[in-house]
């Protein structure tokens, strides 16, 4: 806990900082990442993260907020494995060792300079839906006011979650239909494509002989190119709604560096002037599909590329650790926040909505890209770049390893 010299005026300040949160409830993800950056000054913790937990063995489950040294950990899934090795029986909050972790998770942890993490099972509706994590050192102890401070703050966090927030619980409890939203934002983003394809084939049509050759060909052009962006859509709106139940995966060990060398080389030229490549001159083998990658790639550096007006490169980089391969996506665009980047893999999500938005797209791209890796055992995550703009990072098993080699 903060050395304030005055336990009792910390302890005030706490609550006064506490209160102020849960009363500017108004943005559910905000909140929560508020919610965890407090308790991380209070406990002197090196990072803390929530997870947010589905019925069963749902692929739904997520950390959904974290916070300093766990940061890399926003957005990575939340196994069943997991989450019984860290939910016991004994009264929160109490002590977990990272050895009874998976090991990919365990190794991560480690290499961050976090040795143990005190976690705090919520309660939601008689099940555990959410766990409170707080990452320490292995030189780190905490005493009583420590485990105070967490049980406030799993409190505080169990309230939100019980009055309704963040927003994708309570879209469960009230039955949202996602038909209904998908065939709403799915007919307004067809929409664009096809009257402008119908546009410039009724003006081919009716004024041919008018048009100079320049013209027909730019026509032609323009035709081709929305059309092939319109089959794009219509591929990721098919993929989209189809259940992840409904679709395997069979994973084997390839080249991630000739698969991104290959995807990179079949990008759009527009996207291939953009992309700056720093492969290292060697990799291990990943474990997973490799005809997913391509897609994966294709959705980063697009979005990278919408996002980033101006003449800064997309970069492309990839490297490995003890468990696990990687590559990341980086750009100098517009952001996005930390306290966001939940929101960004969800299905139909977009950084601005109604007539403010300034970018198109049907909010599928980062949801396809989550549901691809997750399906090969791995994950992605979005964080802010030093010096602006955002870091893509896609992270998948190694596959020169077996289980327990590592």
């Amino acid at each position: 806990m903060e050395d304030s010299g005055d336990v009792g005026i910390a302890y005030r300040q706490l609550i006064f900082d506490l209160a102020a949160i849960i009363e500017d409830a108004h943005d559910d993800e905000s909140v929560l990442s508020r919610l965890l950056r407090l308790g991380q000054r209070y406990l002197g913790a090196l990072g803390l993260t929530l997870g947010e937990l589905e019925e069963g063995d749902d692929p739904g489950s997520r950390i959904v907020a974290a916070t300093g040294a766990a940061g890399w950990a926003l957005g990575r899934p939340v196994s069943a494995a997991s989450v019984k090795a860290v939910v016991h029986t004994q009264p929160p909050p109490y002590r977990v060792e990272l050895d009874v972790l998976e090991e990919i998770a365990s190794d991560q942890l480690r290499a961050m300079g976090i040795g143990w993490i005190l976690v705090h099972p919520i309660y939601v509706n008689g099940r555990v839906a959410v766990i409170l994590g707080a990452y320490f050192g292995s030189g780190q102890a905490v005493g009583p006011d420590q485990t105070a401070v967490m049980k406030l703050l799993a409190a505080a966090v169990g309230y939100l979650y019980r009055v309704g927030a963040p927003a994708r619980l309570a879209n469960q409890a009230a039955g949202v239909d996602e038909r209904e939203l998908f065939m709403a934002v799915t007919s307004h983003e067809l929409r664009t494509p096809v009257t402008v394809i119908k546009g410039y084939a009724e003006t081919l049509r009716d004024h041919w002989e008018k048009l100079t050759e320049h013209q027909r060909r730019e026509s032609a052009r323009v035709i081709g190119q929305r059309a092939g962006e319109l089959a794009r859509m219509v591929d990721r709106l098919l993929e989209a709604s189809t259940t992840a139940e409904a679709m395997t995966v069979e994973r084997a060990p390839f080249d991630l560096l000739e698969t991104l060398r290959r995807g990179a080389a079949d990008l759009p030229s527009y996207l291939r002037k953009r992309l700056q490549i720093e492969l290292p001159e060697e990799l291990p083998a990943a474990l997973g599909h490799r005809a997913g990658i391509a897609s994966v790639l294709t959705e980063l550096v697009t979005n990278a590329h919408k996002y980033s007006p101006g003449p800064a490169p997309v970069v492309l980089t990839a490297a490995f650790d003890r468990c696990t391969v990687l590559f990341r996506v980086a750009d100098r665009g517009i952001g996005i926040p930390p306290d966001r980047t939940p929101n960004t893999f969800e299905r139909f999500w977009q950084g601005e909505a109604g007539d403010n938005r300034r970018y198109g797209g049907a909010g599928l791209g980062l949801f396809l890209v989550r549901k691809t890796i997750e399906r090969q055992n791995g994950w992605v995550s979005l964080r802010p770049r030093d010096g602006g703009g955002t870091v893509a990072e896609v992270r998948l098993p190694r596959g020169d390893i077996g289980v327990g080699e590592a």
